[in-house]
């Protein structure tokens, strides 16, 4: 059984039509005029219990919406949802139970309460008997390393700190499911990367699938196994990530510096991206044209360095989005 199954899922808005002026203003109080804009049209995806999967797209793209619709807080128009085979239209109750959400632009915790104090006031939540919050406290208070700052108030920690915080407190109740929305924005590179581990850990010791939404490229690569990207709400791919490298990452990036000046043009397979005179940039279609064909019309003599890359994953995905527009 899947643990996600989303079926021609579909979710429309009406918006507010606003002429410009005074007098636009005006009129879209007394006689207001609207549009329809869908916002997910008829999706389909399932995932697997255990599964860490990214859930990616540019602002506007419906991902957010699917994630509401996913716990409950908005109604799809049609279509059927199973979240731990619970359908959340009707029964988010229940299914609150089961899941937990992180979003990294908005606390959950009690900024003038301690780590353990909010801890302990989310166990009473979740109506969890008190011997058992205080096992799960120490055991995540351990693997996520809090000790140093488990009793100071949320307001005097760092943001890398209360992140670890959040995750903790979505965690409390064991769910078996966790969204995390942007976990890791703002982080500078060295908390974003324990911040990362500490997901694979809790990932791999309790088997808590994960959902997850980035615009960081790092999270997708270095968490998720599988990525599905929407555009206009529509899916427009859904793969794993390993497949993606493969099948987009049939393009290198070659920099060269010269000993002489080279004459190079554009021909089919390659595409100079800078000439410098005695540097240049190409990018080369590895379909059309082999790198060692290419580096042998720069004359290989004629060569101090070159540096041969894969186009960075980001670029992979902006270029995903724009041939869907």
């Amino acid at each position: 059984m899947s643990i996600i199954e989303v079926k021609h899922l579909s979710k429309e808005f009406k918006v507010k039509i606003k002429e410009k002026g005074f007098k636009g203003s005006l009129k879209s109080i007394v006689k207001p005029k609207y549009k329809k804009v869908k916002a997910v049209k008829n999706i389909n995806f399932k995932v697997e219990k255990g599964e860490m999967i990214a859930f990616i797209g540019p602002n506007g793209a419906g991902k957010s919406t699917t994630i509401k619709m996913l716990t409950g807080i908005l109604y799809p128009d049609k279509g059927d949802i199973r979240v731990l085979d619970i359908d959340p239209t009707k029964n988010r109750k229940q299914l609150a139970y089961q899941i937990g959400t992180v979003f990294g632009q908005k606390e959950q915790l009690w900024t003038h309460l301690t780590p353990y104090d909010n801890f302990k006031f989310f166990g009473a939540i979740y109506d969890i008997p008190d011997s058992r919050v205080e096992k799960k406290i120490q055991e995540l208070r351990e693997l996520f390393e809090l000790d140093e700052f488990i009793d100071t108030p949320v307001r005097n920690l760092s943001l890398g700190q209360r992140i670890r915080c959040e995750i903790v407190a979505s965690l409390i109740h064991e769910p078996k499911v966790l969204f995390l929305d942007e976990p890791t924005i703002g982080l500078d590179p060295v908390v974003k990367e324990n911040i990362r581990t500490l997901i694979k850990r809790m990932n791999k010791e309790y088997k808590t699938t994960i959902f997850l939404t980035s615009h960081d490229v790092g999270d997708i690569e270095k968490l998720c196994k599988r990525v599905i990207i929407v555009n206009k709400g529509q899916i427009v791919l859904d793969d794993s990530m390993e497949n993606l490298k493969y099948h987009y990452l049939n393009k290198k990036i070659v920099e060269v510096k010269m000993k002489e000046k080279v004459n190079l043009e554009d021909e089919d397979g390659i595409t100079i991206l800078k000439d410098k005179g005695y540097n240049l940039k190409l990018e080369i279609d590895t379909t059309k044209k082999n790198v060692t064909d290419a580096i042998k019309l720069l004359n290989p003599d004629n060569i101090i360095d070159i540096n041969i890359s894969n186009i960075p994953l980001e670029t992979i995905i902006s270029d995903i989005y724009k041939e869907e527009d």
